[in-house]
């Protein structure tokens, strides 16, 4: 098993949003190491779900990855702000995976506890902020889970 940390701005797509659909396909995201990230995920993999640019951005929950990495359909379509003129079908360009809700911590852990955090302050996270797929050790993971669950 793996361990990721996945980003998305509460006002487009929040942890509630999650839980309430119950899954989603994680589409949209174009950059090219986020992209080869969500190529690398198992079904089962554990993921961080991160509220970016709120006050205070952190960490929220957890998510489950339940299917693999698929071309992100959004690349194909004109009208979408996401679309991409040189993917094709047969050469996609973009993929995106489907996560599962499965938590909401008690407390939001954030971006600054993280960076104050001796235990994470390797994280990749804090190494690659703009990221908004990166992995996360399985230390790193449980640390932030104890946190949450305070």
């Amino acid at each position: 098993m793996k361990y990721w940390l996945m980003k998305s701005e509460p006002d487009v797509f929040s942890i509630d949003h999650l839980k309430k659909d119950k899954t989603t396909w994680w589409t949209g995201v174009r950059n090219y190491t986020a992209r080869n990230h969500m190529q690398a995920m198992e079904i089962g993999d554990q993921v961080l779900f991160y509220h970016s640019n709120a006050e205070p951005s952190g960490v929220i929950g957890i998510a489950e990855v339940s299917q693999l990495a698929q071309p992100d359909k959004l690349q194909f379509d004109k009208k979408s702000e996401y679309y991409a003129e040189k993917a094709t079908k047969e050469k996609p360009m973009w993929f995106c995976t489907e996560i599962k809700y499965h938590s909401t911590f008690k407390q939001l852990i954030s971006l600054d506890q993280i960076k104050h955090d001796p235990k994470l302050k390797n994280m990749e996270l804090l190494r690659q902020g703009r990221l908004s797929v990166s992995p996360v050790t399985k230390a790193e993971f449980e640390h932030i889970c104890k946190l949450g669950q305070k």
